[in-house]
């Protein structure tokens, strides 16, 4: 069978993608992986809650979650820069934080040095009142909103036989208790007042859900908050360029995405779909860090 011909992709100087939980019933992986097919970034800012370590189980790793990682590390062997930037779900890897292997790099925060200003970018669970103070509440709120995403997956399955309109609960449910927490803690008003304080052009967060550009005044000055959204409902994501500056991708508004997916998988698909032990061989290869071969056996 003749491969497909892929359209062109979309070069762009920064792409930041944040809160795509994979191991979770909500992640949309299938979806980000052909997002990060169309675009080419020079730099790849993975901004938190990329893998939910909070509820990762054995039981659920479907085979699009680990194409996801497998794309990842192609990637970044073929030079792209990629920052993994540590966030509440994934926070155990912030023991990690300052590792560089070849051009990918585990981080707790971010500076890029921009042609129109600096950017700082992090997570943002810091700002959270529910990480701060009651971090058991938090991880069993999610476990509880998982549970609520699966469950609005059945009854929008249901919705669509019955030719009724979807709903979103998951999505009501959050806002309203995010927005809350919002209301309590001045997220964006904290991370921009931080931001002015140490001369940032841009502040770019994820951890709320919540896709924002939008400039912030502070009493000591302005600053550009960007929000990357999420992968489990918005599936949004942040692009930048020094002609347009930052912009707020929406996978649901981009005609490119509204097509057919092919049906066809590609070699490296099929190659994340190996047993876990060959598989990671293979990613040490990708990520230049080739096992040290045995030692001759005396004669």
């Amino acid at each position: 069978m003749s491969e497909l011909k892929r359209p062109r992709r979309r070069k762009v100087e920064v792409v930041v993608v944040s809160d795509v939980h994979l191991g979770t019933y909500g992640c949309h992986a299938a979806e980000l992986l052909r997002y990060l097919k169309s675009v080419k970034p020079r730099v790849l800012v993975l901004n938190g809650d990329i893998v939910d370590i909070w509820q990762f189980s054995k039981r659920y790793w479907p085979a699009a979650h680990m194409r996801v990682v497998r794309y990842l590390a192609g990637l970044a062997a073929k030079g792209t820069k990629i920052h993994y930037l540590t966030g509440n779900h994934d926070e155990l890897l912030r023991k990690f934080a300052g590792t560089h292997l070849g051009n990918f790099r585990i981080d707790n925060k971010l500076v890029l040095d921009l042609p129109d200003g600096k950017a700082w970018l992090f997570h943002g669970d810091v700002f959270d009142v529910t990480m701060q103070h009651s971090r058991w509440l938090a991880r069993l709120g999610a476990h509880g909103y998982d549970s609520l995403i699966l469950l609005n997956r059945v009854v929008n399955f249901l919705l669509h036989k019955l030719g009724r309109p979807r709903v979103a609960l998951s999505k009501a449910v959050k806002n309203r208790v995010k927005g809350a927490v919002n209301l309590i803690s001045g997220f964006e008003q904290t991370a921009a007042r931080i931001a002015v304080d140490n001369g940032y052009r841009y502040v770019a967060c994820g951890h709320i859900h919540h896709p924002e550009i939008k400039t912030v005044t502070t009493p000591e000055g302005e600053v550009v908050y960007l929000n990357s959204g999420d992968w489990v409902e918005n599936l949004t994501a942040l692009e930048y360029s020094a002609a347009t500056g930052w912009q707020l991708y929406r996978y649901a508004d981009d005609p490119a995405m509204q097509q057919a997916a092919p049906h066809e998988i590609d070699a490296g698909d099929q190659a994340a779909d190996t047993p876990v032990t060959e598989l990671l061989s293979d990613l040490l290869v990708e990520l230049n860090l080739h096992p040290p071969a045995a030692a001759p056996s005396p004669a």
